[in-house]
């Protein structure tokens, strides 16, 4: 039956094309234009003109202002029924060297909780829910962002919620009980993750910055959650939450009305609830300075990881490694060669279902992963932060390859100081714009970059100008940063079993050698045990 039904449609598409093809054209009118010799490249005879829509040639400008008290507010319209407006501080894990680690991690976890005028979480959730918005809080190293999209008819409620939950946070006992038992869990599951890559971040940045700054812990430590309580978070709010380090920013908002409710709700009507009575909320004029000091150095973790993964489908035993060398803070002339080399190193898991637009060339695909088959990932990373920055490369493979692994990434991060190849360079330089351009896209991803921006330099460049930075970086740039980079110390971090892992200086003496190639195992001595 089926044999048949084929052969019918095979035999009736032989006859349309021919038959169907005379029938059309012989309904052509005398004097009239055959149709299928028309140029698609033409407009269509007989039709009238087509009106194509234009863009607006009208530009979304940055809008910043300063308050008196040091507030900053900062917006840019955009076209739409939705807005993201939110308050972005310089508070984060780098400025607890006075403080117990991990208040920044408890403020993330009980952000949006009871304040004076909101019983808790869910009862903002619904105010937020009547204008059609979500809310979130995240917290780094160095910034706390509360933040919240809704319709824009809804801004002056978001503004109001925002404002009391950055100014009158209340933190009841029960909470504070959920914040420690919500850390404790998120902590015993970081240790059981296959991946662990957020606590390798955690590790490399220990080494990096032994003790200080970007090396405090930015998940709390277990030990802390019982000692950190109200009066240690209003302490620590009460240092770092003011004015001068605070920025209000709103992507799709008129500026004139972002700044009246910020006078209205963050100046006038509330004031912070970690001030005394008659307490002014004004910047700290002697505010103690918090800067980075890079140190280099080695953090290893011996952990059994042959049963990390449970189910029918265990994966492989795996060692971890980070390599980290020191590379240079978001401000400085040579961030933007560092974005691009971190482009051209690129790299990934052993496995991908991508194509080049995935980071297929890139040269820790092609030099690293495409030719050692037992090397299971080999990952670039760049690090930026205010006042400094980490260049790393994370590779995993079994325990027993583990110096073969390091002196192949070794050999790689030497490599760097070598002069690029112009085609490398050229499709490192067009993916790093092309995801600059796409990024841009997203309205959230907006308001972060003019919030951060803005709070780190009072201004905000344009999508154009990094654009153009980019395109300019040349070959030379790229030996030069790469030559600065292994200038600096060797950071370390290691994870798993790590009995084959080399001694720190030897790791160290390849970065400082030609070929980055680890020294012979084998050694004299006069006396033998």
């Amino acid at each position: 039956m089926a044999a048949r039904l084929i052969n019918r449609v095979v035999r009736l598409k032989g006859q349309c094309s021919c038959k169907y093809n005379k029938r059309f054209l012989s309904c052509t009118k005398p004097g009239e234009e055959d149709v299928t010799k028309v140029s698609l490249s033409k407009p269509l005879p007989g039709l009238p003109t087509p009106q194509f829509a234009t863009a607006s040639c009208h530009a979304y400008d940055t809008h910043v202002t300063t308050l008196d008290n040091g507030l900053k507010i900062a917006s840019e319209n955009k076209f739409g029924q939705f807005c993201t407006v939110g308050v972005l501080l310089s508070s984060g894990s780098r400025y607890e060297a006075t403080y117990p680690s991990g208040i920044a991690h408890f403020l993330e976890k009980m952000s949006f909780g009871t304040t004076p005028n909101f019983a808790n979480k869910d009862v903002i959730l619904q105010e937020l829910e009547k204008v059609g918005g979500i809310c979130d809080c995240q917290g780094s190293r160095d910034t706390l962002v509360y933040a919240a999209s809704a319709r824009t008819h809804g801004l002056d409620t978001v503004m109001n919620i925002l404002s009391d939950v950055v100014l009158k946070p209340s933190y009841p006992d029960d909470q504070l009980e959920d914040a420690r038992q919500a850390i404790r869990f998120e902590i015993e599951a970081m240790h059981m993750d296959p991946n662990p890559e957020q606590l390798l971040v955690e590790m490399i940045h220990a080494a990096a910055y032994k003790g200080n700054s970007l090396g405090l812990p930015r998940i709390c430590p277990v030990e802390n959650t019982n000692i950190i309580t109200r009066p240690t978070l209003y302490s620590y709010m009460k240092e770092k939450h003011h004015p001068k380090n605070t920025v209000i920013a709103g992507v799709g908002v008129e500026h004139d009305k972002l700044v009246d409710l910020a006078q209205k709700y963050f100046v006038k009507e509330k004031r912070p609830i970690w001030l005394s009575e008659g307490e002014e909320w004004t910047s700290h004029e002697n505010e103690t300075k918090c800067t980075s000091q890079y140190t280099g150095g080695v953090l290893q973790v011996e952990k059994d990881l042959s049963n990390v993964s449970l189910g029918p489908t265990p994966m492989p035993e795996l060692a971890h490694i980070v390599f980290g060398l020191e590379s240079c803070s978001h401000k400085d002339p040579d961030f933007i060669a560092f974005c691009v080399l971190n482009m051209m190193l690129g790299g990934g898991g052993s496995f991908s279902a991508g194509g080049p637009g995935k980071g297929m060339y890139t040269r820790l695909y092609l030099n690293v992963l495409n030719r050692h088959i037992w090397i299971e990932n080999a990952t670039a990373y760049n690090h930026a932060y205010d006042d400094s920055g980490l260049f790393c490369i994370h590779a995993s493979s079994h325990p027993s390859k583990l110096r073969d692994l390091v002196e192949v990434i070794l050999r790689e991060i030497v490599f760097t100081a070598s002069k690029p190849y112009q085609d490398e360079l050229s499709r490192a330089k067009c993916q790093l714009q092309s995801m600059l351009m796409m990024n841009l896209e997203a309205r959230p991803v907006v308001f972060e970059d003019i919030g951060r921006q803005v709070l780190s330099g009072s201004i905000r460049r344009t999508p154009q100008y990094y654009y153009d930075q980019i395109g300019s970086v040349t070959a030379q740039d790229i030996q030069r940063v790469a030559s600065r980079m292994l200038k600096s110390k060797l950071s370390v971090a290691a994870y798993g079993s790590l009995s084959s892992l080399p001694a720190y200086e030897d790791m160290e003496a390849a970065v400082l050698s030609k070929d980055g190639r680890l020294p012979s195992k084998q050694s004299f001595s006069l006396f033998r045990r």
